[in-house]
């Protein structure tokens, strides 16, 4: 996500690119994708630094372009409609949660980094770049206000006293969605499509955009929403710095990844690309311009020890498991929800 957060979290869909990269569609894509370019596919959260961007160009010799044409699941939709003629050089924003199916689909070239400071979460050729946990984040001022303790699981999410107060991302179209509808098959079983049908029941709002549930609905965040419940990250509270909260039990486990474009006119700069963003300059950048937590073992914001530690009982799915099932669910999830 991203360090003002309303240019680097989408905390999930979250952000706008930095103004710094160059922004192009996907007509141009073939047309930036040269020698001296290298071209990458990215989440309209990624957000580096003028200087990181300075520093790669310089140390290259090549012009950084990046497109983005929504969340994380518009990344790898378009990444397997252009499969047959890619017009980008590498990715990155795929989730541990379509990982798997970018595998499957064979639009990921080999590539291992000599540098790998995240090998362990590593997913075939893909390369863990940054970390974070998809969780429910509360106003603990209007719970206050309103005398009510705060949910403490997904179950809680469907009793009377929480009716109305939520909002979540369309798994769909959502990286946030999608971990959240994970999440909650995890903990819930054979059981899951009754808790969401109960869900819409008790007045759960679903928008597509983790930016409008989090700046718009929210009511901790800047639109001061009407809704006191958010899908968001356990990284968000560093940017409300206390004013809101992460909520225990509702946390599942994230990873980013980054991945050379099977096809690629420019592979080399793929490469560099990747080995680039696992550096100390980009991986000391992301928490500020990400929100997300580095792979490397490097020293975070002060304000993240202090209001954004990671949750110790995150949900962490079986990235086979979720290939397998993810469209089936996501059907499913559709279904309940249009019937709502």
């Amino acid at each position: 996500m991203g360090g003002n957060m309303k240019k680097a979290l989408s905390l999930i869909s979250v952000l706008t690119l930095s103004a710094t990269l160059t922004g192009c569609s996907a007509v141009d894509q073939a047309k930036l994708t040269t020698g001296d370019t290298i071209t990458v596919l990215t989440h309209d959260s990624f957000s580096i630094s003028d200087e990181a961007k300075a520093k790669f160009e310089k140390e290259t010799g090549m012009k950084l372009a990046t497109t983005a044409p929504g969340d994380a699941g518009m990344v790898l939709n378009q990444l397997i409609l252009n499969k047959d003629n890619p017009t980008v050089d590498a990715v990155f924003g795929i989730d541990n949660f379509s990982a798997q199916r970018a595998l499957d689909e064979g639009v990921i070239a080999d590539y291992t980094p000599e540098k790998d400071p995240g090998a362990k979460m590593r997913i075939g050729a893909l390369t863990a770049i940054d970390a974070g946990d998809v969780c429910l984040n509360a106003d603990p001022a209007y719970f206050k206000e309103h005398n009510l303790e705060l949910p403490t699981s997904f179950k809680d999410l469907t009793k009377p006293e929480y009716k109305d107060l939520l909002v979540v991302t369309n798994p769909v179209v959502s990286s946030p969605g999608l971990a959240f509808l994970v999440g909650s098959i995890e903990q819930l079983g054979e059981g899951w499509q009754q808790y969401w049908t109960d869900m819409f029941k008790n007045g759960t709002k679903v928008v597509d955009s983790w930016s409008d549930a989090f700046y718009t609905d929210f009511s901790a965040a800047d639109g001061k929403g009407a809704y006191p419940l958010v899908l968001s990250y356990a990284s968000s509270p560093a940017y409300g710095k206390g004013a809101f909260v992460n909520v225990p039990g509702t946390c599942v486990a994230q990873a980013e990844y980054a991945g050379v474009v099977k096809g690629a006119k420019n592979e080399d700069g793929a490469r560099k690309f990747i080995d680039f963003m696992l550096s100390e300059t980009v991986q000391k950048d992301i928490p500020e311009k990400m929100y997300m937590y580095p792979v490397a073992d490097v020293e975070l914001p002060a304000e993240w020890a202090k209001y954004a530690t990671r949750p110790a009982d995150s949900i962490v799915p079986d990235p086979a498991k979720v290939a397998k099932n993810r469209e089936a669910w996501q059907k499913t999830w559709s279904g309940l929800f249009e019937n709502r």
